[in-house]
């Protein structure tokens, strides 16, 4: 295997770490409006994700410098092409992270009020747009022979990729559903957990005929096997969310995730980006890539960061893995 396939694969990764992690406090994001039933509950849910969304975010900045150092002629297309909806979604990935630290800095309401509200929009939208971003790099984009996006921004909103998008939105918010009974206790807990099946159900539709979709127009054995295991792990997550089992139903919903974002990449390689112009102007992981001895260092770096990070961000999680309720929301923390 060449570098350029192994830095494929390890941007695949990335991007599943990702929506695995980020995926679930998007869905928090998004049930602020959808489950809390008053102020004290929205804040029961912004706790939940309170000491890890930050650093969630971190996968998709090093997913981008990734892509920026080992495919950069990738990278300029993405960017240059995806422009508005990509800086959209920057737009609202800064938004969300103010609404996080500024919401309880004022005591009146309106103030807090009006910062929730972004707090659901900014998770909704970007929820919404990486499916439809996924979902055109998969379907392939206009792309000329000398590497460069000459659709329009309408070219981007075709059914396939707009039906991602619902995916995504809807996985998003079923794996925040469960995450939120997984950290929850009392009555929000149960709530969550009755919401994620209906969500899941919806879901398990949507997913479903995405994945058909991906399967019959651009699939082969590899994937497929990927597809299968999208499906059983959400069917699992439901049945595990239905038994009460939450810690089961969010690790099954998060392979659900993976398998879906391994089969999409694994229906793109050896392409990065596809051409629908002609499919000799696409970008491959061959054409696209930078020197071999760049790659050769990057892989050097990875391999020492890595794990450094990883093992960080999982004494976070286990530093934060108690249960919490409105009982352990003061009056003033509003």
């Amino acid at each position: 295997m060449e570098l350029h396939d192994i830095w494929f694969v390890a941007i695949a990764v990335l991007w599943t770490g990702y929506f695995f992690l980020e995926g679930f406090d998007f869905g928090v994001g998004v049930l602020t409006k959808l489950l809390a039933r008053d102020r004290t509950e929205k804040r029961v849910l912004i706790n939940t994700i309170g000491p890890v969304w930050d650093g969630n975010e971190v996968w998709l900045l090093t997913a981008g410098g990734a892509t920026f150092a080992a495919f950069p002629d990738w990278y300029a297309t993405l960017f240059s092409g995806f422009y508005l909806p990509l800086l959209l979604i920057l737009l609202c990935l800064i938004v969300r992270g103010v609404a996080f630290e500024y919401r309880a800095k004022r005591p009146e309401e309106n103030w807090q009020r009006n910062w929730e509200q972004a707090i659901f929009w900014t998770s909704l939208i970007p929820a919404f747009l990486w499916g439809v971003a996924f979902g055109n790099i998969v379907r392939g984009v206009a792309i000329d022979a000398e590497k460069e996006y000459v659709g329009t921004l309408f070219d981007l909103l075709n059914p396939y990729a707009l039906l991602g998008g619902l995916v995504t939105l809807t996985l998003f918010t079923f794996h925040g559903a469960v995450f939120t009974a997984l950290k929850t206790v009392g009555d929000i807990r149960l709530r969550a957990r009755r919401l994620a099946l209906a969500l899941g159900l919806v879901t398990a539709v949507l997913a479903l005929g995405f994945l058909g979709w991906t399967q019959l127009s651009r699939g082969d054995a590899s994937s497929l096997v990927a597809m299968v295991i999208a499906v059983v792990c959400l069917l699992a997550a439901l049945v595990a969310v239905k038994a009460g089992r939450e810690g089961w139903a969010f690790a099954f919903s998060g392979v659900t995730i993976a398998a879906a974002v391994a089969m999409l990449f694994l229906t793109l390689f050896p392409n990065v980006m596809p051409s629908s112009l002609n499919p000799e102007w696409s970008l491959t992981v061959a054409n696209s890539a930078s020197s071999p001895y760049t790659l050769k260092i990057m892989t050097w770096c990875a391999a020492i960061a890595t794990p450094l990070v990883m093992l960080y961000q999982g004494w976070t999680y286990w530093v934060f893995r108690k249960r919490i309720g409105t009982q352990h929301i003061a009056d003033a923390a509003h």
